[in-house]
């Protein structure tokens, strides 16, 4: 494909939930798109699109519903109508509700599976895009006159592209190839996902319980599909090596440690769904852009899960590098890149730092500390401005939120 002087305006590359949803946000624009990514969709390796799920907040999913694809995922998606948050024996707790903040939700859990499906049928439909499954970036150059990127594939094809996006994950061979550092910090933790069954039903209501190893999710899941039975998705955050030990165990062994860990808020917790786990680690570029490249997702900001921001984050990346590609005459050019990075350096920031402040608060076992948290709970409880202002940042909804987000379409 050769059209004008470029193959494409823009170049993704990953298409992973992120890039996907950039690739959708772009669908049906004057833009040529290409979409490359290694691994198709259904196979088993690839690890966006697999059994795990994924907790959209409210921006996320006012963005969503902007781009006309909520209606197609609201029969999978779980509503959170309530947040509460407390440490393990103390007597501190934040309890944050939508109702009281004006809002339908503070968000649903979603399957990942049912996302790739729905972003990638809007994908498949637009003209203007072309997936490039599977194949990889290898290689890329700006070109000599400055004006585009020569981008070599791993199959052998060259392509030009006025921008070339890295949303190739934490890892990302586009960021490392285009010399942009970025912060790494190991946390040395695992995450084990999977799904319960409580004793009763949790009516809309997410629990993140800190602990002295780290904390402890049980999040809103649709019901059992047999039986009608209520269902929870489960994220515990355990040291490496203690991951391991309750991986190791059968079901039963592990639901008493799960029990013991969480209490009986919700009674017995039963049915273990299959585990899943992955290694934790925060990645944060020091900048996400470059000449005629633009970093979004985990290319760009990969969190910790503890308060289940980082899909949520890479999402916004996505909406706000959109919502300027699509009115630029250059989608490349420094000056929107520029604008690109600007609206997005102060969410990156109070995202990143609420996420790791709070492990960094909660992991620390010292007793005045531990007081200290408590009462900090306790008063964030108690002082609306406070909850609200919480709220603002977990919801999505602080600072220089996106058109989408705001629920302005793009074109």
């Amino acid at each position: 494909m050769r059209q004008a002087r470029h193959d494409f305006d823009v170049l993704i590359a990953g298409g992973g939930m992120v890039g996907a949803s950039l690739a959708a946000m772009l669908a049906g624009t004057p833009l040529r798109v290409a979409v490359v990514e290694a691994v198709p969709r259904a196979s088993d390796a690839q690890s966006s699109y697999d059994e795990r799920t994924t907790a959209f907040n409210a921006a996320t999913h006012r963005i969503l519903h902007t781009l006309g694809l909520w209606p197609a995922l609201a029969e999978d998606a779980a509503r959170i109508g309530s947040i509460h948050i407390s440490e393990q024996g103390q007597f501190g707790v934040t309890r944050i509700q939508a109702d009281a903040l004006g809002l339908p939700a503070l968000g649903y859990v979603v399957p990942n599976r049912s996302l790739g499906r729905v972003l990638y049928a809007r994908i498949e439909a637009a003209d203007n895009i072309t997936v490039l499954c599977p194949e990889a970036v290898e290689q890329f150059q700006q070109d000599a006159d400055a004006d585009g990127v020569q981008v070599r594939l791993r199959g052998g094809d060259t392509l030009r592209t006025r921008l070339l996006v890295g949303a190739d994950g934490a890892r990302s061979a586009v960021r490392d190839a285009a010399g942009l550092n970025a912060e790494v910090i190991d946390y040395a933790q695992r995450a084990i996902v999977s799904v319960v069954r409580p004793a009763s039903d949790p009516e809309a209501w997410a629990y993140e319980r800190f602990t002295p190893d780290g904390p402890v999710a049980l999040l809103p899941h649709t019901p059992d599909p047999a039986t009608g039975d209520p269902r929870m998705v489960l994220v515990w955050t355990r040291p490496a090596d203690a991951a391991a030990a309750l991986l190791a165990l059968d079901d039963a062994d592990f639901l008493d440690r799960l029990q013991a860990c969480f209490g009986r808020r919700l009674g017995a917790l039963d049915q273990l769904g299959k585990r899943l786990s992955y290694p934790l680690y925060r990645v944060m570029a020091d900048a996400v852009v470059g000449p005629r490249l633009a970093l979004i997702g985990n290319a760009a900001n990969n969190l910790h899960p503890v308060a289940g921001q980082g899909f949520n984050l890479g999402l916004r990346d996505a909406a706000a590098l959109a919502e300027r590609l699509v009115e630029a005459p250059d989608p490349g050019a420094a000056v929107l890149l520029n604008a690109y990075a600007a609206a997005r350096h102060a969410d990156r920031q109070a995202t990143a730092g609420l996420t790791h402040g709070l492990l960094q608060v909660f992991g620390n076992a010292v007793p005045g500390l531990r007081l200290g948290r408590n009462l900090g709970l306790t008063v964030a409880d108690v002082v609306p401005g406070l909850k609200r202002r919480m709220a603002r940042q977990t919801t999505g909804f602080a600072g220089d939120v996106p058109k989408l987000a705001r629920g302005i379409a793009l074109q």
